[in-house]
């Protein structure tokens, strides 16, 4: 995985803008939804991320595409540079 630990500075507010971001993001798109076990509401939450946030919605910060489309990108230019 692609993984890395949080290096923010303590007391900045922009540490945690991504994330919270991301999260006000979700509950706009799921609304008010109500599952009848975790397990529901986990799978939903994993299908929106997997398919509409990382495949269909664009971002301004990574130049306009989709993340898919930048991890291509960047699986590209390693390949080249391999």
């Amino acid at each position: 995985m692609d993984l890395r630990q949080s290096t923010g500075r303590t007391c900045s507010c922009f540490g945690n803008a991504a994330a919270e971001s991301f999260i006000a993001v979700l509950k706009a798109e799921l609304g008010t939804t109500v599952w009848e076990t975790r397990a529901q509401a986990r799978q939903d939450v994993f299908r929106w991320i997997a398919d509409h946030h990382n495949r269909e919605r664009i971002h301004s910060t990574i130049g306009c595409i989709t993340p898919y489309q930048e991890r291509l990108r960047r699986h590209q230019r390693l390949d080249l540079a391999a």
